[in-house]
């Protein structure tokens, strides 16, 4: 909850499931995430449209997304390993979220967070990409190499 939010309105919920029944459901429910069976707890973060800077959605998703990236940052800082399942805006997922979750109007789920302890280690990466760098405009010829930023 440490995470930027627009005009400091903090929308973000968090419902923290542990148990094995529930990491079920929500595998059935969430296509790319068969392994939230596995782990040992599911986060599923909620945003509440009301609370949201101007009830403004895109501001809830940032919001939200800014949470979800301390939540993955926190986990790998714990030696844990952790997955971002998307829910929004999928809305057959949504759907069953708030079906299962029994979720008032006002709230979003957003994600579903898979925590526990990692199968492999793998060593970090990176997805720098050198033409997505640009410099005062777009001029994609423009962005330096790499290794001078």
């Amino acid at each position: 909850m440490a995470a930027p939010s627009a005009a400091g309105k903090d929308p973000w919920h968090f419902i923290v499931v542990r148990d094995p029944d529930m990491l079920q459901k929500i595998a059935e429910g969430l296509p790319h995430g068969k392994f939230v069976t596995e782990a040992g707890l599911c986060i599923v973060v909620c945003g509440d449209v009301e609370r949201a800077h101007g009830r403004e959605l895109s501001y809830l998703i940032q919001d939200c997304s800014a949470a979800i990236e301390n939540l993955l940052l926190a986990a790998s800082m714990l030696g844990l390993g952790s997955c971002w399942l998307g829910v929004h805006p999928r809305e057959e997922r949504v759907q069953f979220l708030r079906t299962l979750f029994e979720l008032p109007p006002n709230i979003l789920p957003i994600s579903g967070i898979a925590v526990g302890w990692p199968s492999q280690h793998v060593p970090p990466r990176t997805r720098y990409r050198q033409d997505a760098v640009h410099f005062e405009k777009w001029l994609a010829q423009q962005a330096p190499a790499k290794n001078e930023i």
